[in-house]
């Protein structure tokens, strides 16, 4: 005699990715995030093809190298203009930003999610929030009206002191409008960004972890540097990264702040440079035909370096996680 079992049909995969209950409504939130997703994509390959064509144009009258060419003058017979300026300004600016603002965001995020009383941390954090939301114009004005006057002071000092590393050496004197002072504003803009992002990656540590780290003895310190920073160490490289963004690309708080020139000086503390952004923000409106392309062609540059930027994080990202998860 044969026994037979009907087994009963394999139920749908759950959580996989493309699995269907066959709901209209699942069917109908999954083509629109589809469709979502692939409408980014378009819209990115379509800015990346109108900066390629404008800025093909442009370079095919330059007379000049566009990469190392530190001029600017789409208007001269013949046309010669390049970014050298542009690029060595707006990575400058961005890194001493990075620098300054990095720590200490990671500071407050550290002191609002572990240190602070319930009743501090929730009032610091709405300040800290809305600190985001200021628009950059705001910080413009603020920058230019009291933070370029009052910061000869500490120009000079910086002379003073570490005047022999060559960077902080002030060789003019005058209003302090440099690529220093602009680090130090985009630091303040992108400090709530990092600060958030990271407090918010702070509070999501396992409790558990933190818990056995004090069953063992450890100190507050010891628990954050053992179990709250290795779990958050990708957060935070993406909030520097969401900051590294805002600096690459701020325009109006750089070009109220910044006295623009086409000298390439590595005394930081001097007057003068220039970044893409605010480049493209003072020149566009009376540029001409060419002059226009000039300035998208380094709209492009700036583009890419974005891109790559991004690109990096990413890796950094993904390469942490597969190091943690190899270590679990």
């Amino acid at each position: 005699m044969t026994l037979t079992t009907d087994k009963p049909p394999a139920a749908p995969a759950a959580g996989k990715p493309g699995a269907s209950t066959g709901r209209a409504g699942d069917r109908i939130f999954l083509g629109l995030s589809r469709g979502s997703g692939i409408l980014v994509l378009v819209i990115m390959a379509s800015i990346a093809v109108f900066l390629t064509y404008r800025a093909s144009l442009a370079l095919a009258e330059n007379e000049g190298n566009f990469l190392t060419t530190f001029g600017w003058n789409p208007t001269g017979n013949p046309p010669e203009f390049g970014i050298a300026v542009l690029l060595f300004g707006t990575v400058v600016s961005s890194v001493v930003a990075m620098v300054i603002a990095v720590p200490i965001a990671v500071g407050i995020a550290l002191f609002i999610s572990h240190y602070a009383p319930r009743r501090l941390a929730a009032p610091l954090a709405y300040v800290v929030d809305l600190l985001a939301a200021v628009p950059s114009i705001i910080y413009g004005i603020w920058g230019a009206l009291f933070l370029v006057p009052y910061l000869e002071g500490l120009n000079l000092w910086l002379d003073q002191f570490l005047g022999w590393t060559y960077v902080f050496e002030k060789t003019q004197v005058g209003i302090a409008r440099s690529l220093f002072t602009v680090g130090i504003l985009l630091a303040i803009m992108i400090l709530p960004i990092v600060t958030s992002v990271s407090r918010e990656v702070f509070l999501q540590v396992p409790r558990m972890n933190e818990e056995a780290a004090l069953a063992l003895g450890a100190t507050r310190w010891e628990v954050i540097r053992m179990a709250v920073l290795p779990f958050g160490r990708s957060g935070v490289i993406s909030a520097s990264m969401l900051g590294l963004g805002r600096a690459l690309g701020e325009t109006m708080a750089v070009a109220t702040v910044l006295s623009p020139n086409f000298l390439i000086s590595l005394h930081l503390l001097d007057p003068g440079g220039g970044t893409f952004a605010q480049n493209i923000a003072a020149k566009f409106d009376e540029a001409n035909q060419l002059g226009r392309d000039a300035l998208i062609a380094s709209g492009l540059v700036l583009f890419v370096l974005t891109l790559l930027v991004n690109g990096a994080a990413r890796l950094i990202i993904a390469r942490r996680k597969e190091y943690s998860g190899a270590n679990a």
